[in-house]
């Protein structure tokens, strides 16, 4: 696959965290996006994405949401579950400039204002107060002294017999 914009590895990231189980919507997409880079591409680069990675065999549509395909969970798969967002999305664009395209497949057409209106529902999901579980949670605050620790041994323990 040649060329490779971040964008593309951005998208494969965000479908593969937002598909799990069954095909995600455009809405799902963009939250997985923002919780990646805390910034959401613009429609336009999106839009080629979408069509790119189709063309390749990485994408498919199912009746309105998105999933990858084998190749891409394969690519999904080699990538380091440990590694932080930058990382894994530098990952993964080494891994798609290694990727050749296989056959033709069918293209994914996604229009800028499908985009914009899940973007729109996607702010309009993050001002509801209902728990979004593809938000970033908010982490505690670091608490200076610690706890002190509880001991796992007897002070005092019988001593052991010599035989």
């Amino acid at each position: 696959m040649y060329p490779v914009h971040d964008v593309d590895a951005i998208l494969l990231l965000a479908i593969s965290l937002a598909a799990k189980r069954r095909p995600a919507e455009l809405a799902e997409i963009i939250a997985a996006a923002e919780l990646n880079q805390n910034v959401i591409p613009t429609e336009a680069k999106l839009a080629e994405s979408f069509g790119r990675l189709a063309e390749c065999g990485l994408l498919c549509e199912k009746s309105g949401a998105y999933t990858l395909t084998a190749d891409a969970e394969q690519i999904m798969a080699m990538q380091s579950k440990k590694a932080l967002p930058p990382e894994r999305i530098h990952d993964i664009k080494e891994s798609l400039s290694d990727y050749t395209t296989k056959e033709n497949h069918a293209p994914v057409v996604v229009t800028e204002e499908q985009l914009s209106a899940a973007i729109q529902a996607h702010h309009a999901i993050k001002n509801v107060k209902v728990r979004n579980l593809l938000a970033p949670k908010p982490k505690p605050a670091v608490d200076s002294k610690r706890p002190p620790q509880r001991k796992s041994f007897k002070p005092f323990a019988a001593r052991k017999r010599k035989s």
